[in-house]
């Protein structure tokens, strides 16, 4: 059921960015001229190229720390943000090449300025996907606000770094945040669904 709905909701943000793309092109644009930056400050680059790294390291260190400690609540959380990570990515690059969006600077070379040019498809935006499945994650497993703020507050973070970079329209970071929250609790009802069962 939950894997149902997650599907639904993500081809019916797909049908509406793609059917009112004509429609709020224009004002989409406008907004991302103006909070492109010529040159980014070095908090949104260091936001931007902070993801991967985070992404990978986060489930890492928790796996190692619960296998260390022989800790079954850290070794689970682990696994959970690998699986999480891995069907973000699933779904962020299968609808990058379903939808093949080409980025600002390429529709707009005079008025967007890039940080660096990425060969990939504008929409959704990975860097955004990938943040807020973390963050998602995080706050689902640990379920604190000391975890779920920071998470979040960064997640976002990245988010505005990818438009004031100009490497992403608005849409395709809100794509992005909606397609990574969404992998952390598909994940999660998953996980629960079949996994915890099949410990019990």
């Amino acid at each position: 059921m939950m894997r149902d709905i997650f599907l639904r909701a993500l081809l019916l943000v797909t049908i509406f960015t793609i059917g009112v793309k004509s429609f709020a092109q224009d004002a989409e644009t406008q907004w991302l001229i103006h909070n492109n930056s010529a040159n980014p400050s070095g908090l949104w680059k260091g936001l931007s190229s902070s993801v991967y790294p985070i992404a990978l390291a986060t489930p890492s260190a928790i796996l190692a720390y619960g296998y260390l400690k022989k800790d079954k609540h850290y070794k689970n959380a682990g696994w959970y943000l690998v699986g999480t990570l891995a069907a973000n990515t699933i779904v962020t690059q299968g609808t990058k090449y379903l939808v093949n969006r080409h980025r600002p600077y390429t529709d707009y070379p005079s008025l967007i300025t890039p940080n660096q040019i990425e060969n990939d498809p504008s929409f959704p935006s990975g860097h955004t996907s990938t943040a807020f499945a973390t963050a998602a994650a995080l706050s689902i497993t640990f379920n604190k606000w000391y975890v779920t703020v920071p998470a979040y507050a960064w997640a976002t973070g990245v988010g505005y770094a990818r438009i004031n970079m100009g490497e992403h329209y608005p849409s395709d970071v809100l794509v992005g945040a909606a397609i990574g929250v969404g992998s952390a609790y598909l994940c999660n009802w998953l996980n629960k669904k079949f996994f915890n069962k099949a410990r019990q």
